[in-house]
């Protein structure tokens, strides 16, 4: 279902950050301090941006935490981090929409960053891309496998940001996708882009830090050793990827 997003309030925000979680006691609140700082570093002040938790029926902390720390927090039944990703967004007021996964912790500088590229009108859409927070030979050979991906079509990860009338213009996420929905979006966006003249900016100087917890629990070299397996399954039976994403990115906490 396409976001529905309120009527632009006349004293709106600048920007909504919109962060989906599912029982993320253990990292919101390190988020939630890094997002803090960023708020109090924004030249137009804290006030402007409003923060605003998707809650997928946690049952542990997460919604409380939220509260405690001043965000709104927005239920969503649907269990597809799309559908999440889009009923934050449906409750959001900002100019500008920023997304945040829950285990990230976002750079000082992002607001004021995002809002130096999104002015100069050359912008349609960006990410700040990740860091992680740890390193091994396996996450540094992930990487760099993955780098150059990146550099040829200016997809990335990290805190993810929009104009609010290009979110709606593209529908959002496609809740018909249970995982890659973050790629689609982004595609969408620069197709829009292209019309107007406009890129995807990359602000690799506000990198956030993203947890490793799936390499935590799959290995660091997972990439390698997991994944080949899964696309040989996807050949012979393509309902495979429904089984595998929900192991991989809904049945993990």
């Amino acid at each position: 279902m396409p976001p529905n997003l309120e009527a632009h309030p006349v004293h709106a925000p600048r920007f909504s950050l919109i962060i989906p979680a599912y029982n993320e006691e253990a990292y919101l609140p390190q988020l939630l301090d890094t997002v803090r700082a960023a708020r109090a570093a924004y030249r137009e002040g804290p006030e402007a941006i409003e923060v605003i938790v998707a809650d997928n029926g946690s049952t542990d902390a997460t919604a409380e935490i939220a509260r405690a720390s001043g965000c709104r927090v927005v239920s969503v039944a649907k269990r597809v981090i799309a559908a999440v990703r889009n009923g934050g967004a449906g409750a959001a007021r900002g100019t500008l929409l920023a997304f945040s996964d829950a285990d990230m912790r976002i750079h000082p500088e992002t607001f004021n960053a995002i809002d130096d590229a999104m002015r100069r009108g050359r912008t349609v859409a960006g990410t700040t891309g990740v860091t992680p927070d740890r390193w091994s030979l396996g996450l540094v050979v992930t990487f760099a496998t993955l780098l150059p991906l990146v550099w040829l079509t200016r997809l990335d990860t990290g805190v993810v940001f929009c104009r609010r009338e290009d979110f709606v213009r593209i529908d959002g996420y496609n809740e018909a996708r249970k995982y890659a929905e973050d790629v689609k979006f982004l595609l969408d966006l620069r197709r829009v882009g292209r019309r107007r003249g406009q890129r995807l900016a990359r602000l690799r100087r506000v990198k956030a830090v993203v947890s490793t917890r799936k390499f935590d629990k799959y290995g660091d070299w997972h990439y390698f050793t997991l994944f080949p397996g899964v696309l040989v399954k996807l050949l012979v039976d393509p309902s495979a990827t429904t089984e595998f994403a929900d192991r991989y990115w809904y049945h993990d906490r």
